[in-house]
C-alpha cells in the first residue's frame, strides 16, 4: 500500500534548512535546500516584455534589444551563484549570461542573439536561479 505524508512546513534536526536526501542506490547524499531552485522565470522578451510566470522574480528591465535585467524579490547570499538561461532555440535564437561582473546579489544580466551572433529579442526566455539566499 502506497503512503501519503502531508506536511506544512519541514524542518531539519540539527539546523532548519538542514534536509539531507539519500540518493537512490544510497551512497551518496545531497542537501535538499541546495538542489532547489531560488529563482525562476518564464517571460516575453518581445515588445512589451512581460512574465509570464515566475517564482521570486520582483520584476524585468529591457535594458536594450536583445538585453534583460531579471531583478530577484530575494537576495542572494552573494553573486557567485549558478544561473542559466534559454530562449527560443528552435528558430536559431539563443540567450546568454553576461559577464560574472554583472550578477548581482539582487539581480542577472541576460543578452540574446540570433543565429548570426547579433542581439535580438526572442519571444520566450527563461532563466533559472541555484545558490543560496541571504
Amino acid at each position: 500500500m502506497a503512503s501519503i505524508l502531508k506536511v506544512d512546513e519541514l524542518r531539519g534536526i540539527v539546523s532548519a534548512g538542514d534536509i539531507t536526501v539519500t540518493s537512490e542506490g544510497g551512497a551518496a547524499t545531497q542537501s535538499l535546500q541546495q538542489g532547489l531552485a531560488k529563482a525562476w522565470v518564464n517571460f516575453n522578451g518581445t515588445g512589451t516584455i512581460a512574465i509570464r510566470d515566475s517564482l521570486s522574480v520582483s520584476g524585468l528591465v529591457d535594458n536594450n534589444t536583445g538585453n534583460y535585467t531579471v531583478n530577484y524579490s530575494s537576495s542572494m547570499g552573494n553573486d557567485d551563484y549558478s544561473s542559466t538561461v534559454s530562449a527560443n532555440a528552435s528558430s536559431g535564437l539563443f540567450g546568454t549570461l553576461q559577464s560574472e561582473a554583472s550578477m548581482t546579489t539582487t539581480a542577472t544580466n541576460i543578452s540574446c542573439y540570433n543565429g548570426s551572433i547579433n542581439p535580438a529579442d526572442h519571444a520566450v526566455v527563461c532563466l533559472h536561479t541555484l545558490g543560496d539566499l541571504a
